[in-house]
């Protein structure tokens, strides 16, 4: 489908089509054929908005002189027009104010039919903000720097701030061929009164008309004659414009004209900040609710974590515990049955009569046992007979009461006769375990 599109294209829009997609990098060519035709095969313009989208720029930086401005409502009914400053008398005047009009009228229909038949003529544009900082450069050289401060950014910009900031945005179109346009710029916004005026009660936003972007606000917002002015504001939640102004009015006519259609439609704006501030304190609360309930249940969890760690530490302590029980059980019944094995490895008593019997009295703890062995059996003879005792203890050490020696255990296995011992011996039983 992509294909038959760009074949039914004249050979110079394919040739565009092609260096588009060169441009960009864009793989699809119906995607190139698009972007081109949304902006009327104007090559340059369209790969400029391609390039500030790959770096994140809004849009509306480089829209071309085709893509009107946001809409916003026109609740006028009437324009203000000025006469002309100094003017001699009311006849005179009478006379200027009608040949101004009708020449504004003849003006007006040579735009629209010029616009009708003959569209090339319109300004092109591929950055709107471009216009909007060369006319501020223009004007301070032509007029200096006593002025209103003007918006520098587009009127899409201005028309959002305005919104945003709930305050007036007042749009001064800006004409060289204007009538007494120099007296006006010079007199009326180089006047204190309405600098201080305009400064501290809207924002500002001016534009040539035979720019792109003036141009294309000229449009939307349906000027006749220059000087220009529009008073736009919100209300009931759209941007609205309340007042119109067209000529050259004086520092004294400007100001108390703008001062009652701005207090006239401030009961808008008071509202909307009335309206915004109860939502904002309605999210303040909502999020201060929010945060408590997330802060109470941290605090649950971290009690709950708490609560879990407790448990885990006393079910690991009791299961420590017990295994150390059922160790030691384990331990006491290994103990028992060696020593139930150990019974069989003990030699018999010896007979009283016997020469070389040996006589011995082992102090166990509180307790001394008597027992008679040979002087023939081994250490660890005796060693098996105390182990096999109730109440011995399992790791002890068999020593001599004076001098002190070690009998058992010792790296060699001897009689106790060897051992040095005699017929009658006290020895000493020593647990190793305390």
């Amino acid at each position: 489908m992509a294909d038959l599109r760009i074949g039914e294209l004249s050979p110079d829009q394919t040739e565009k089509v092609l260096q588009f997609q060169d441009l960009t990098g864009i793989d699809d060519l119906s995607v190139c054929q698009d972007v081109l035709h949304r902006h009327n095969w104007n090559l340059e313009v369209a790969v400029q908005e391609q390039l500030n989208l790959y770096e994140g720029r809004p849009s509306m930086y480089a829209q071309d002189s085709r893509s009107r401005p946001p809409p916003v409502i026109d609740d006028t009914g009437f324009r203000i027009y000025f006469n002309p400053p100094n003017t001699s008398d009311n006849g005179g005047s009478l006379f200027s104010y009608i040949y101004t009009l009708w020449c504004n009228i003849v003006s007006s229909i040579g735009q629209l039919l010029l616009a009708i038949f003959r569209s090339d003529i319109r300004p092109i544009s591929s950055d709107p903000v471009e216009d909007v900082v060369n006319f501020i450069r223009v004007y301070e050289e032509r007029y200096g720097n006593i002025h209103p401060v003007f918006y520098q950014g587009s009127y899409s910009q201005a028309i959002s701030d305005a919104k945003q900031e709930l305050r007036f945005l007042l749009v001064y179109l800006h004409k060289d061929e204007a009538q007494d346009i120099d007296q006006w710029c010079r007199r009326t916004l180089g006047d204190p009164e309405v600098v201080r005026f305009i400064n501290t009660r809207t924002l500002f936003w001016a534009c040539n008309v035979q720019s792109g972007e003036g141009y294309k606000v000229s449009e939307a917002l349906r000027s006749g004659t220059y000087p220009f002015l529009a008073l736009i504001v919100l209300r009931d939640n759209r941007m609205t414009i309340v007042g119109r102004m067209e000529g050259s009015p004086t520092p004294s006519e400007l100001i108390p004209r703008l001062q009652t259609i701005m207090e006239n439609n401030e009961i808008g704006l008071i509202q909307a900040r009335q309206d915004r501030a109860e939502r904002s304190a309605t999210q303040s609360l909502r999020q201060q609710q929010d945060e408590a309930y997330e802060e109470s249940l941290r605090a649950d969890q971290e009690k709950d974590r708490r609560r879990e760690e407790e448990r885990r530490a006393k079910e690991e302590k009791e299961a420590k515990e017990k295994e150390e029980l059922n160790a030691q059980e384990r331990e006491i019944q290994r103990i028992r049955q060696e020593k139930e094995l150990t019974v069989k490895k003990v030699p018999l008593e010896p007979n009283l009569s016997n020469p070389n019997v040996c006589h011995l009295q082992i102090k166990l703890g509180e307790r001394t046992m008597k027992r008679r062995f040979l002087l023939s059996d081994t250490t660890e003879d005796v060693y098996h007979w105390i182990f096999c005792q109730p109440d011995s203890p399992a790791n002890f050490e068999i020593t001599t009461s004076y001098p002190r020696r070690i009998l058992y255990p010792a790296n060699i296995i001897r009689t106790l006769g060897e051992a040095g011992l005699t017929q009658r011996e006290v020895l000493h039983v020593n647990n190793l375990d305390d």
